[in-house]
């Protein structure tokens, strides 16, 4: 009898554990879910307007917001009534030193190190292909915020919560892609329970990097787990400048062999395919070294006016900027157009929280459409 009692009263507490462990995300693209996230990005305003439109959240309390760190960069932590948290990243502010890490745009690789300042290094690993390069500015930002990020996520998973969502509009959904990455690679050697669930909301989001890094990101948030919400009339994801030149492609193609390809042609059919091969690779080429001066190397000398001492990092020669995650296109209606004509005096019209709230509710929450 005592023996048959002990046995249930394990089954229950093995029940208990194994519903204690259930997690509440789930894959795919959650109309519901979107709009909450960006009534949760709205609460990064210092204050919020009057005639502002958008439900403040009531699913979601704030918990933690950082301070404001390396190039005017913050972060908020927020917990559901539903025990799913939210790393919500502010996007840029009209400080000019949160602009000059948008255009600190030059690329370096998905994997090293930043040397923050003497006696700061912060080592990362994004993407598991070598040839994948992001955006350096906003790895810089990335450098700042993950310690606190990924102390948050180790004190509430403690407390029973394994589910979070990683929001961002604008340059912080730039910023989310790389946290996304940081974490996946994080959790795969081990330093974040296998356990956790992490899904990403990057809104109105700029492009990360380059093609490899994409394919990488696509690929590591496959099956539902990242979404880039995008206002078909909004300018901004549409940036970074992309290039791509000749030697951007995979190392077995067309033009890698070419050279010895031309070997057999005849002396003015060599020479007339030289010609042309040189008209295509040199523009191309040539914008690219520029767009490593300008937004590399000048934009650098820009941010050791906020960070002293932090050290130039290795460029690479790579501007073929891509889109990542799942696309959510918000294709603007009648309704829309009417509401929001367009200004070219509001360059920021289509961009702002309001009309990506308001497309989505109309497709997501209304059936009719």
């Amino acid at each position: 009898m005592i023996r048959t009692i002990i046995i249930l009263v394990s089954l229950v507490v093995s029940a208990i554990h194994v519903a204690g462990q259930e997690h509440i995300l789930k894959p795919g693209f959650d109309g519901k879910e979107y709009l909450d996230m960006v009534s949760v990005s709205l609460m990064q305003a210092d204050s919020i307007s009057p005639d502002n439109k958008i439900p403040l959240p009531e699913q979601y309390e704030r918990v933690y917001r950082s301070p404001e760190l390396g190039l005017y960069n913050r972060w908020d932590f927020w917990v559901g009534k539903n025990k799913t948290a939210v790393i919500s990243i502010r996007g840029t502010t009209n400080n000019a030193v949160s602009w000059i890490e948008n255009y600190f745009a030059a690329m370096v690789s998905a994997n090293g190190s930043l040397q923050i300042n003497d006696s700061t290094v912060f080592n990362y690993h994004l993407a598991s292909d070598l040839k994948a390069s992001v955006h350096a500015g906003w790895l810089l930002a990335l450098a700042f915020l993950a310690p606190g990020i990924t102390a948050k996520i180790d004190e509430y998973s403690k407390q029973g919560i394994k589910d979070f969502i990683i929001m961002g509009h604008s340059q912080g959904a730039a910023i989310s892609f790389l946290i996304t990455s940081y974490l996946y690679y994080l959790q795969k050697d081990g330093k974040i329970p296998d356990d956790i669930r992490f899904k990403t909301y990057c809104s109105a989001a700029p492009k990360p990097g380059n093609l490899y890094y994409v394919y990488d990101y696509d690929f590591i948030t496959r099956n539902g787990w990242s979404f880039t919400v995008v206002n078909a009339s909004d300018w901004v994801p549409e940036t970074p400048f992309t290039v791509q030149t000749l030697s951007n492609f995979n190392p077995v193609n067309l033009f890698g062999g070419i050279d010895d390809m031309l070997k057999t042609q005849s002396f003015f059919k060599r020479l007339g395919i030289k010609y042309v091969l040189k008209k295509m690779r040199k523009p191309p080429a040539k914008a690219q070294s520029r767009y490593e001066k300008y937004l590399g190397d000048y934009m650098y000398k820009q941010v050791r006016k906020t960070l002293p001492q932090f050290r130039k990092p290795e460029f690479v020669k790579d501007n073929n900027y891509m889109r990542a995650g799942v696309p959510i296109v918000l294709e603007p209606d009648e309704a829309y157009k009417n509401e929001f004509p367009d200004d070219t005096k509001k360059i920021f019209m289509h961009h702002k929280l309001w009309p990506y709230y308001s497309l989505a509710s109309r497709y997501y929450l209304n059936p009719a459409h």
